[in-house]
């Protein structure tokens, strides 16, 4: 009876151990390979008045428009082996504590986690867990107190992600990078990556810089700046027909960046930025900015910050009286706006990556899970990185445990529908699929998708990328035509106006026109000046010359001159050759006073200043007094009236002037 069940247990052993070594896991069996090449033309979908010189000329080569290629040997190295491997293990990268931005690193952190944990629960990798190996991208330009408790602060500005990105790979041994929030750090870690040779997916940071280095170990599931000014642009200028808009930044690497596509998308349709304003991180007061803002005459704010200064903008408008359509980016709005804003943000506009009020089960499902388990509502960083996390897990199992395959698994997505909606990925391996605008209305946000096409255009966005590029013409084939040659650009000659502030007229009789040049003193002392003052006669309002030497130290001239403006208040600058003229210029661009240049460079008029009058430059200073003098007569002691008379088309003094500044 005993060796009976001897024999039974030898046999219960034998038939576990051939089970185990039947068992095979299907993870990295069927690798993607090498993705196919890709083209999207034009680069993000931009539609055609939104591309840069589009209006001028057609460029002869355009970047970021083909998959990045990668020709290197990761891909030969032997696959991780498993028997030697306890874990999968992933880099996690994002401020999470002693950082301005921590609550959005945690939030980042649990969609993160929480799809790994779903991942292990079904078995991970071939039975093996996934590990997040987490560090804190902390606030490198405040180093003054520890990091946490017992935890000193690394000194270098630069240095806290560079080294948590080497620990990451070089002594975690991750098989990818995830992260970060900052642009700063996200570049830094991006280089590492090339270095190393290691995937870095990203779900929060939309600098538009970060994926045009040209780097191929980039995903991000984050629409970029680009695609966010582009689409901003559209509502505002094209859709809603607003004219005069005013940014208002948070004057950091996210805002300096972040506004500069709505800036260049501005320009294009026509209607560049009025002013730009800018406060510092962790301000609390707006209200110096927007009374400038509010000077500037404006239709439009958009801002460019985080919830609780848009709440605090938002309040403090209320409070001034501004009463203009605000807009924001997608830092911008959420349910915690109208918490900290109140009635203040009805009416706010901002874009959003996604529709988080729709009903589809997969996403209700996800908001369930989330909420049960971090007892709040997911925003778009927690349900970005659960997605974008969601998608490195799906490629590290596709391809197996190599580096280089799984550069290809996540370059070779086109497209991925995840609990937050549809992507679509350009050959930058970047989601340029259209954005929602929330708007609040009656102190709810309702949500709406936009695209940056014009009204009626079909979106780019939506078209299949063609998996290699165009065959060429078979012989004998007709060519396409190509597109007729235009001028390389036009500028300044299209009309140029003042819409500032009303210039007030000078209370002094006694008026002073300044004279601007290397001899400045002998020109207005020479015997025709001289002549001419005498001939003025006596009146109500005597005309009197300022002489402002230019030979001297820049910053001493440039000095002369300001005093001549602010504190004697000439009505008026004759400057007498080119660099005076110029530095004229941004003295009159600045303190709206009407300048006449003396000068042959047509630079001056063509930045589209409306202070700037120009003659030849062997014009007689004779003659600019005369015309100053007919217009001072007509407009009285008022610099902005002085201008009208000088930008009217009118003969003043025999000459007439366009709006431009240049002689008819």
């Amino acid at each position: 009876m005993r060796r009976v069940l001897i024999l039974l247990m030898v046999a219960a052993f034998v038939s576990v151990a051939q089970a185990q070594t039947s068992f095979s896991c299907s993870c990295g069996a069927h690798p993607p390979g090498p993705p196919p090449n890709r083209t999207l033309k034009p680069y993000a979908n931009a539609p055609e008045d939104l591309r840069p010189f589009s209006k001028f000329t057609t460029p002869y080569y355009e970047h970021y428009q083909n998959l990045i290629e990668y020709n290197g040997a990761a891909r030969d190295l032997p696959d991780g082996s498993l028997n030697e491997l306890s874990e999968i293990r992933i880099g996690f990268l994002a401020p999470l504590y002693d950082h301005p931005e921590q609550a959005l690193g945690k939030r980042m952190l649990n969609g993160a986690q929480m799809a790994i944990d779903e991942v292990n629960a079904a078995g991970g990798y071939c039975g093996k867990p996934f590990h997040l190996v987490v560090h804190n991208d902390y606030d490198n330009w405040q180093t003054n107190s520890a990091a946490a408790p017992g935890v000193p602060k690394d000194s270098a500005i630069w240095g806290s992600a560079s080294n948590d990105a080497v620990r990451m790979i070089y002594d975690d041994k991750v098989w990818a990078m995830f992260g970060s929030i900052s642009a700063e750090s996200t570049h830094i870690a991006l280089r590492l990556s090339l270095k190393a040779e290691t995937p870095i997916v990203n779900s929060a940071s939309t600098d538009p810089t970060i994926p045009e280095t040209i780097i191929p170990w980039y995903f991000t599931d984050i629409q970029d700046d680009r695609v966010q000014g582009y689409t901003l642009a559209r509502h505002i200028y094209t859709e809603l027909g607003l004219k005069r808009v005013a940014l208002l930044r948070v004057n950091d690497r996210y805002g300096r960046f972040g506004v500069m596509k709505f800036r260049d998308a501005s320009r294009r349709l026509g209607h560049p930025v009025v002013i730009e304003q800018k406060f510092r991180p962790g301000d609390t007061d707006f209200r110096r900015q927007l009374r400038v803002i509010q000077d500037s005459r404006v239709d439009a704010i958009v801002i460019w910050a985080d919830i609780g200064p848009t709440a605090g903008i938002l309040q403090q408008m209320e409070e001034l009286g501004i009463k203009v359509r605000v807009f924001g980016s997608h830092r911008t709005i959420g349910e915690e706006l109208i918490k900290l804003a109140g009635p203040a943000a009805e009416g706010f506009e901002g874009l959003y990556p996604y529709d988080p009020t729709r009903t589809d089960p997969r996403w209700l499902d996800f908001v369930s899970r989330y909420e049960a388990r971090f007892h709040e509502k997911p925003d778009h960083f927690a349900s970005l990185a659960f997605d974008a996390m969601q998608v490195l897990l799906n490629a590290i199992c596709r391809a197996g445990l190599n580096r280089g395959r799984i550069r290809d698994a996540l370059t070779g997505i086109t497209s991925h529908k995840g609990v937050t909606g549809e992507m679509i990925m350009d050959p930058n391996c970047k989601n340029i699929a259209p954005m929602y605008l929330g708007r609040v209305h009656n102190g709810v946000i309702e949500y709406r998708r936009i695209t940056m096409d014009k009204p009626g255009a079909t979106s780019g966005a939506t078209e299949k990328m063609p998996p290699n590029p165009a065959p060429p013409a078979a012989k004998g084939a007709t060519e396409q035509t190509p597109r007729p040659a235009k001028p390389y650009a036009r500028v300044g000659e299209e009309g140029v106006q003042y819409a500032g502030p009303t210039i007030n007229e000078h209370s002094d009789h006694r008026l002073e026109i300044g004279v601007f040049g290397p001899l400045a003193e002998q020109a207005v002392s020479s015997p025709e000046v001289l002549a001419w003052i005498r001939a003025l006669g006596p009146g109500t309002e005597t005309v009197s010359l300022v002489a402002i030497p230019s030979r001297l130290s820049w910053g001493k001239a440039s000095n002369e001159l300001v005093k001549a403006v602010y504190e004697r208040h000439v009505v008026a600058v004759i400057a007498l050759d080119r660099p005076s003229s110029h530095l004229a210029e941004q003295i009159a661009v600045k303190s709206f006073v009407p300048v006449i240049a003396l000068s042959s460079d047509r630079a001056l008029t063509t930045t589209n200043i409306p202070w700037v009058f120009r003659l030849p430059d062997n014009t007689p200073l004779l003659q600019a007094l005369h015309i100053l003098s007919d217009a001072i007569e007509r407009a009285g002691a008022s610099r902005g009236k002085i201008r009208e008379v000088l930008a009217s088309g009118e003969p003043v003094a025999g000459v007439r002037f366009q709006s431009t500044g240049e002689v008819r």
